[in-house]
């Protein structure tokens, strides 16, 4: 039977996940509150503690980070020497890891810098040939729809889905980094004009961003354009309803987005025409 690793913060969908996993013969592993909330519900799950041998050790620092876990994860079943060690030490394929990752946009801070879960998601995209990857739980239906038509994610899904989790770690990382170079007391006690100029203007920006919406035009009628967001953000645009005309151009984004900011300067009920 093959294994999925469930590990998530976000326990949205995870349930019902889990749920549909076993009922397809998949045999589940997860840790910590993902188990618990897992096992709640008569699914059977295997707690990581009893994969590695090691209960989570230092306030839950270290919870996967062991060769039972990675070994499974970043294994190439193509190679022979691979194999043979997985023989070796009793170490079973991983074939699925869904992970999310801790919020640490919302909260920064030391103990909401994600170690396992970025060292999850980095092996299991790696190993995208053998392993898919789940960073999302907007995957969560699209993956068991493909699992339960084929038994197996098809190459372009893993490389898709692998894609997305480097995405997803590559901005997470950049939130951290953010936070160090904004935070003078993080970064080292830095005061006065160097504080002021860090907050205004940071050593480095790194952004990472998601196309979520094809646009009629650009600028100009022959340009093409699209709308991006933060990756693993949301913005009033991700809520709004269309509810005529043709499909929407930068121009129309543009005017759009400065007639809801100007209104947002109101506090009583107020109209802006653009």
């Amino acid at each position: 039977m093959p294994t999925a690793l469930l590990s998530v913060y976000d326990k949205s969908g995870v349930v019902e996940l889990a749920t549909a996993l076993h009922g397809l013969g998949w045999t589940l592993v997860s840790s910590g509150g993902t188990a618990a909330t897992i096992a709640a519900t008569g699914v059977p799950v295997t707690d990581v503690a009893d994969l590695t041998g090691f209960p989570a050790i230092l306030g839950h620092r270290v919870v996967t980070l062991h060769p039972n876990v990675h070994g499974g994860i970043l294994a190439d079943l193509d190679d022979e020497a691979h194999r043979a060690d997985l023989a070796e030490y009793g170490i079973e394929p991983i074939s699925l890891v869904v992970v999310n990752l801790y919020p640490f946009a919302s909260d920064p801070g030391i103990e909401l810098i994600d170690i396992g879960g970025p060292a999850l998601v980095r092996a299991a995209a790696k190993n995208h040939a053998h392993v898919g990857v789940v960073v999302d739980p907007a995957d969560y239906e699209p993956v068991l729809a493909e699992l339960r038509q084929g038994g197996r994610l098809s190459a372009a899904t893993r490389r898709r889905l692998a894609t997305a989790a480097f995405a997803r770690t590559a901005a997470y990382d950049a939130e951290i980094v953010a936070w160090l170079e904004g935070d003078p007391a993080t970064a080292g006690g830095a005061g006065g004009a160097d504080a002021d100029a860090a907050s205004v203007l940071p050593a480095t920006l790194d952004l990472r961003l998601e196309r979520v919406q094809e646009l009629r035009y650009g600028e100009n009628p022959h340009q093409v354009a699209a709308r991006y967001r933060f990756v693993g953000t949301r913005g009033w645009w991700d809520s709004a309803t269309q509810h005529g005309g043709k499909e929407l151009s930068f121009p129309n984004l543009y005017d759009a987005e400065a007639a809801w900011r100007l209104v947002q300067r109101f506090v009583e009920p107020a109209c802006v025409i653009v």
